[in-house]
């Protein structure tokens, strides 16, 4: 395969199936473990998480696709991909085995060198996803992914620390997969870049960004705390502003105009003017375009 020693959990109830296989994945220097049913599977998988699960079909009391579901359901192994291996060929199954989250479908008898070759190709996308999953996470921004169902399927650690400021994090985790399930049925995703506010308690409202669709049922949202107060913190330590330049700054970054911004703040276009040119000086930019990014920068993050 490779260098590096895969791991492989291979159920099946059969232990002559269950020899074969493994026997032939240890010679190509592939680490084994095995499974003689789906609750050892859902045992060993909470211990040790496997590069990639062969999986059968059919196997008396929690079978192969009722599996598959629920280590779907364990966010440690969302990433792991599941190869099913069944006598079963007609499309009702295949199609079974794929909404239950596997990747791909062999019958029997299996061919070893097939089945070599798509667990390399599963493998290697799967460690890719993994790879910008990690990056996502260690980039600092609050980002959530739901299926088109409203079904959280990961988020970046940032989120959970926000949502914590509700009181009942998973509640909100909830609310949030819901809130853009229903977004996403209203079909308003048509507009990628349209974003919308969702209050989750009485001290935390959020602003929602769609950053479009990131694989087959994988949609990608960006989450900013809409929290003005914290926002103006947030400017005022970056830049060394005034309370007021950071008002200004946060309604230039929103897009207003001199005149909205003299409206909503009470001030004379004149004075908006002035704090305008004090904000491009301590931000070190000519205009208010490069003025809306730099504050975009800080207050995403916040």
């Amino acid at each position: 395969m490779d260098n590096r020693r895969d791991t492989v959990l291979v159920v099946d109830d059969s232990p002559d199936s269950l020899g074969f296989v493994t026997e032939a994945l240890k010679k190509t220097g592939i680490a084994v473990l095995v499974a003689t049913s789906g609750e050892a599977a859902l045992s060993v998988c909470e211990r040790v998480t496997p590069d990639t699960i062969l999986m059968d079909a059919v196997m008396p009391g929690l079978d192969g696709f009722e599996t598959c579901r629920k280590l779907k359901d364990h966010p440690g192994l969302k990433h792991v991909p599941v190869i099913f291996m069944t006598g079963l060929s007609e499309t009702e199954h295949i199609v079974k085995a794929l909404e239950c989250g596997g990747v791909d479908f062999l019958t029997k008898p299996i061919d070893v060198d097939e089945l070599k070759a798509r667990i390399k190709v599963h493998l290697k996308n799967a460690r890719s996803v993994q790879s910008a999953h990690v990056a996502m996470d260690a980039s600092g921004r609050h980002l959530v992914a739901v299926s088109s169902e409203g079904a959280i399927l990961w988020t970046t650690p940032q989120i959970q620390t926000l949502l914590a400021r509700t009181g009942d994090a998973d509640a909100s985790l909830f609310q949030l997969g819901r809130a853009l399930g229903d977004w996403m049925d209203s079909g308003q995703e048509a507009s990628r870049r349209t974003n919308f506010m969702l209050g989750l308690s009485e001290d935390l409202a959020v602003q929602l960004h769609p950053l479009g669709r990131v694989g087959s049922d994988e949609n990608l949202f960006r989450v900013t705390a809409d929290d003005e107060d914290g926002q103006v913190n947030a400017l005022q330590q970056e830049f060394t502003l005034t309370q007021r330049e950071s008002e200004v700054l946060i309604w230039i970054a929103k897009g207003k105009s001199n005149k909205d911004i003299g409206e909503i703040l009470s001030l004379s276009p004149r004075t908006v003017n002035k704090h305008l040119e004090q904000i491009f000086v301590k931000l070190g930019v000519e205009n208010r375009a490069s003025a809306a990014v730099r504050a975009a920068e800080v207050m995403f993050a916040f």
